[in-house]
Parts: C-alpha cells; sequence; structure tokens
C-alpha cells in the first residue's frame, strides 16, 4: 500500500471515528493509536512521521474536535522526540502512546537559571490538566510543576491555559538542540495550518450541500449564478492551500520548515476564516443560528489564526527573510 492510500485510510477511519464523537477523549486518542504515531516502536508506538499526524490534524479540524491531540501528541512527542534517547524521555513517550501519561509543552518565555525556572506564556494548548508539563528554556527542556491556570476564549473546542513561574524549582532537566524553540514553533504552525484546511474543507462540503436543497424562486439556491462563483470561490482557495499545507508538511524538520511553516500558516488560517464566514453567509438566515453549527468553525478558524503567530507576523518573517 502507497502511502497516499494508507493516507486515505487513515483519513477514512479518524473521520468516522470522530463522527461518533467529536470530543475524543486521551484514552480514545490512545486506543486508536494516535497519541503515539510518532513514537518509535520499541517503545510503543507506531514509527510514523508527521504526515501521518498532519492527516489526524487534518480531520480534527474538519469535526471540529474538542481533543488533547495539539499539546499532548503533536507538540509533546515532538519535543521529546527531538530530545537524545534517556530515561525520563523515553518513560514519557511509551506513556504517551499509551495513554497513561498527557504531557504538555510550552514553547515560548521561560528562562532557566541557577535551577530556578521563571517566566510567562499564554495560550498554552492542553496545559490545564496535564499529567506532566515540559517547557523549553535556552538550550533545555526542563520538567516542572508551575502555576497553570486555565484560559477562556471564544472557541469551545480549544482548551488554553496561562503558564507561569517565578523561580520555581525543576525536577528534571534534559539537553535540547540550539534550535529546539524553533522547531517546536514551526511544527505547531503547521499543525494549525492543517486544523484550518479540514475545517474549510468541512465547510465548502455543507455549503454545497446546503445550496442543493435549499429552494428559493422554485428552484435550488445553488443554480444560482451568484452562489455558484463563491463557492468556486471557496473550491479555489482550498486548492492553494491544500498546496501549501502540503508542502509545510513535507518541509517539517528540514532547513526550510520556518519558510514553509510560515507561508501555510499566514494564508491557510487567513482563508479558512474567509471560507467559514462565506459559509455562514451563504446558509443564509440558518447560518446565524446555533443550529446550524457554522459558528463553532468560525471561532475555531477564528482563534487558529492568532495562535502560534498571526498572518502578519508570519508575513512580516517572510518579507525580512527575503529581504536579506
Amino acid at each position: 500500500m502507497g502511502f497516499e492510500e494508507f493516507h486515505d485510510e487513515l483519513r477514512s477511519v479518524a473521520g468516522d471515528l470522530l463522527a461518533k464523537d467529536s470530543a475524543v477523549g486521551w484514552q480514545a486518542l490512545a486506543g486508536a493509536g494516535w497519541t503515539g504515531l510518532e513514537v518509535p516502536e520499541h517503545l510503543g508506538g507506531a514509527g510514523a512521521t508527521f504526515a501521518e499526524v498532519a492527516v489526524i490534524c487534518g480531520e480534527i479540524g474538519r469535526a471540529a474536535g474538542a481533543t488533547d491531540y495539539l499539546g499532548s501528541a503533536v507538540l509533546a512527542v515532538g519535543a521529546l522526540t527531538m530530545l537524545a534517547p534517556g530515561g525520563i524521555r523515553d518513560e514519557l513517550l511509551s506513556g504517551t502512546a499509551a495513554g497513561t501519561v498527557r504531557a504538555a509543552v510550552v514553547t515560548d518565555g521561560f528562562t532557566f537559571d541557577g535551577g530556578r525556572l521563571s517566566g510567562h506564556a499564554e495560550f498554552v494548548p492542553d496545559a490545564a490538566g496535564a499529567d506532566r508539563l515540559l517547557l523549553l528554556a535556552g538550550d533545555v527542556v526542563v520538567e516542572a510543576v508551575p502555576t497553570v491556570t486555565p484560559q477562556p476564549v471564544l472557541d469551545e473546542t480549544r482548551r488554553l491555559a496561562v503558564v507561569s513561574a517565578d523561580g520555581v524549582e525543576v525536577m528534571n532537566v534534559l539537553p535540547a538542540q540550539a534550535d529546539a524553540a524553533r522547531r517546536m514553533r514551526d511544527r505547531a504552525a503547521v499543525a494549525i495550518a492543517c486544523d484550518s484546511l479540514g475545517l474549510a474543507e468541512a465547510m465548502l462540503s455543507a455549503t454545497v450541500e446546503y445550496v442543493k436543497v435549499r429552494r428559493q424562486f422554485d428552484r435550488p439556491i445553488g443554480s444560482f449564478q451568484a452562489v455558484k462563483h463563491a463557492c468556486a470561490d471557496m473550491v479555489v482557495q482550498i486548492e492553494v492551500c491544500r498546496q501549501l499545507v502540503d508542502a509545510a508538511v513535507a518541509a517539517v524538520d528540514t532547513p526550510d520548515a520556518t519558510i514553509a511553516a510560515a507561508m501555510a500558516k499566514s494564508h491557510v488560517c487567513s482563508a479558512a476564516v474567509d471560507i467559514a464566514g462565506k459559509a455562514m453567509q451563504l446558509h443564509g438566515g440558518i447560518g446565524y443560528t446555533w443550529e446550524s453549527g457554522i459558528h463553532v468553525y468560525l471561532k475555531r478558524a477564528a482563534l487558529n489564526r492568532s495562535l502560534f503567530g498571526s498572518p502578519a507576523a508570519h508575513r512580516r518573517q517572510l518579507a525580512h527573510r527575503y529581504r536579506n
């Protein structure tokens, strides 16, 4: 079976599971094998790559799933696999694959000096309730017990938190690569872009199905030229997004990761907001009701646009790179 066929099968299985319950719990994620996709086989994982993780991220976005996958699997496993093999690292990876440990990662905002950890970070995915918390501080990853405060946001499908510490004593110190923080930010940006692509595809599908059956002036509204053009614009946007996401996923953990991630994050997350807004408009009056569910996707798209760098911030980064 080729990778494309395998990804199609993985996508189908993930879609079926999320269709039954979009709020899949940590144990169910582990039971499906998703938490251990990138964990080495000898530690109980699948030994897969980020390409397979990206498929799951896309399907979670398509279902607007309220899961711990981003912070506790995508980022936590990504941070751990960047470390040298060792007892603590291997214990956390095997526990994540088995579903017995749920870790979270803070990528920025902390310093480690004199055996103490200090700093502050906001909008940390899935930190509240995590069993273990890993914080990147310079050239080390430290495990500590800082203050974690849930941070409510408009999008109720995400669980974010404020993490702060003022001279907190650390439990473990693990040497990290010099560029670990940058690589984690790139990985997070690509994962969010995958999520936004999935939710944009869901909005296109829902809109096309609706305009086929909604009738006005004794004909389906999908037959009106203005509606056709709007749907065609959504298709074109999604095709461009898909190309950027594919390139970014392929570039993860390569020297070109930052550029590809910035391109995907800036364009796809902006387009997803536009597509969700257009879907709400094309659904007419019902699109503004709670029953339609479109508001869930619009709120998620809006939060995705801001998480791990706004489109403007990523475009400034790209402009600076190409000017120099």
